[in-house]
């Protein structure tokens, strides 16, 4: 009788003290990167996942402030670590100097000026095969000073010279299998031949098990010099639809759900509905641009008068309201008016099925048959999109926009590919018509990369730049240009307004929405901050913990 009481007594004392703190977080997503590569490919899944494994230079903060993750102090021509150099034929350059904080790669290698001047070797090559390779060519000089302290010389005076976004490469590992085939590198690299190398990464967290489409384990970095994490193991599930995502939420066999990569805004908006006693919820306004590239070497397309005629029988505002109950504003192109350098003053195109038609018939296709409309030629007004299958609402906007369409005479064909699939088809320009997918932009960020002629990929570039749709309009590049070197805000602001104007003119991207990040955070993970730009969540990571 005594030994039940004092196990009763015991087991009541066990019931009142404090719960065991949960050291593994397991989360879910909707994609899975196709590369792992820092510089290869723009996929939002990849730098999820490699914010927590490495760092950039420097990133804007959840308050929008440009901090150092990497280098000890953001450089400025106040702290006298920027400067503007006059040069002798009446042209300027800025030197930057920069000293990087002591960390280190998994296998123990201090991460160097070595590792930095390396990066910028693999961003200049031409095959590389780089993302945006614009950057890395801007920065004519390196000039190591010692292991950790670097200075950069830039061809050029621009308003952004201390965002440094740089995602480093370990030379160690990577600079000979670079050195042994540039043109090569992109399919040979480490990070996707040898995904687990602890020599890849030195942020909190190091990738130990990767399981393609499946999942991705990472575990404490023990070389990690930072605050150290509160988890000892992350586990992410690729789980491609988002319904599927929402059941394993439910049912606990993950425990959270990135709020940037997740369920879809209607899904969120029903589920705290059911669920607001159980969980956080946050929605955050984001310089997310959900858009349509088109392409402009397809014919069909060429005539802006076409494109325009799309967008205006887009019912955009309908679309927002029935789907996402208003909580993504309609974007009248690519700069949100979230940030600074938003301009009012810019063309619209709200819904009007009639002055589509009218525009269609300028074009040349006013002759209908069957209920679609053909040009002289005989040529069918029937174009593909194409899209990422897997994401319910995505889907669900492209059959609405091809039922409104149909309304006009336009046949409009849906192509729904896997995330990476879709992707890869992105870089090399191989969709045929339309290509509905997102962009996740910076504050103040100049659309240089997906607007400017330069920018556009092919094969003797290695498929480096964002321009997709092909886009080459002389007086947008210029004020691109101008944008860049423009210190005065004031100034920036009007050519900002330039680049506005001139893409709602052209429209070479039919602008939807910008976002809203639906945050479903269980009540007891703590830490989370959405960021509303480019630089995610995950790159505070080491500050998430379970409190229960």
């Amino acid at each position: 009788m005594i030994r039940r009481i004092l196990f009763a007594l015991l087991a009541l004392a066990a019931l009142a003290g404090p719960a065991r703190a949960k050291d593994e977080l397991v989360i879910g997503m909707t994609q899975s990167p196709g590369t792992w590569n820092p510089l290869i490919s723009s996929m939002l899944a990849k730098s999820l996942i490699s914010n927590m494994t490495a760092r950039p230079l420097t990133a804007w903060n959840a308050d929008w402030k440009v901090v150092c993750l990497v280098c000890t102090e953001v450089p400025t021509i106040e702290n006298g670590k920027a400067r503007v150099i006059d040069l002798p034929d009446g042209k300027k350059n800025m030197e930057i100097d920069v000293e990087l904080r002591d960390m280190k790669w998994g296998d123990g290698v201090p991460v160097t000026a070595k590792d930095v001047a390396f990066t910028l070797e693999v961003g200049r090559h031409p095959l590389s095969g780089v993302a945006s390779s614009e950057a890395f060519r801007r920065i004519i000089k390196f000039d190591a000073k010692d292991d950790r302290r670097f200075t950069m010389t830039i061809d050029r005076v621009t308003f952004d010279y201390n965002r440094i976004g740089l995602s480093l490469l370990p030379a160690h590992i990577e600079k000979p299998i670079f050195e042994a085939n540039p043109a090569e590198y992109r399919n040979k690299t480490a990070f996707d031949t040898n995904s687990t190398n602890p020599g890849l990464f030195f942020g909190p967290f190091r990738i130990v098990e990767i399981v393609p489409g499946n999942r991705i384990v990472l575990e404490q970095n023990p070389t990690w010099t930072g605050e150290k994490p509160y988890f000892k193991r992350i586990v992410v599930k690729i789980i491609e639809n988002t319904a599927a995502l929402e059941a394993n939420l439910l049912s606990g066999n993950v425990d959270y759900v990135f709020g940037e990569l997740g369920l879809s805004l209607d899904q969120v908006l029903a589920f705290e509905k059911r669920h607001k006693d159980k969980y956080d919820f946050i929605y955050k306004p984001a310089l997310i641009y959900e858009h349509i590239d088109t392409k402009l070497d397809n014919d069909l397309l060429a005539d802006r008068r076409v494109r325009q005629a799309i967008l205006t029988a887009i019912d955009r505002k309908a679309i927002s309201e029935k789907l996402f109950e208003g909580k993504q504003p309609i974007a009248n192109g690519p700069i949100s008016p979230l940030d600074p350098m938003y301009s009012p003053v810019v063309r619209t195109y709200p819904y009007d099925p009639a002055a589509a038609r009218k525009l269609l018939d300028e074009a040349g296709f006013a002759d209908i048959k069957n209920g679609l409309r053909q040009n002289a030629k005989g040529e069918r007004l029937s174009i593909e999109i194409t899209t990422t299958a897997g994401n319910r609402v995505r889907e669900l906007v492209a059959q609405v926009i091809q039922s409104q369409l149909r309304q006009i005479g336009i046949e409009l064909r849906i192509k729904a590919e896997p995330p990476r699939i879709f992707s890869e088809a992105l870089n090399r320009r191989q969709f045929t018509g339309l290509a509905m997918y997102a962009w996740v932009q910076q504050p103040e960020g100049v659309p240089r990369s997906t607007l400017h002629s330069d920018e556009i990929p092919s094969a003797a570039n290695g498929w480096s730049g964002q321009n997709y749709p092909g886009y080459k309009n002389p007086d947008m590049d210029k004020a691109l240009d101008a944008a860049e070197r423009e210190l005065d805000s004031a100034k920036r602001r009007a050519l900002f307004a330039d680049i506005q104007r001139i893409h709602a003119d052209d429209l070479p991207v039919l602008p939807l929405f910008f976002r809203v990040d639906p945050f479903v955070i269980p009540k007891a993970l703590k830490g989370v901050v959405p960021t509303g730009h480019l630089n995610s969540s995950t790159l505070w990571v080491e500050q998430w913990r379970w409190e229960n």
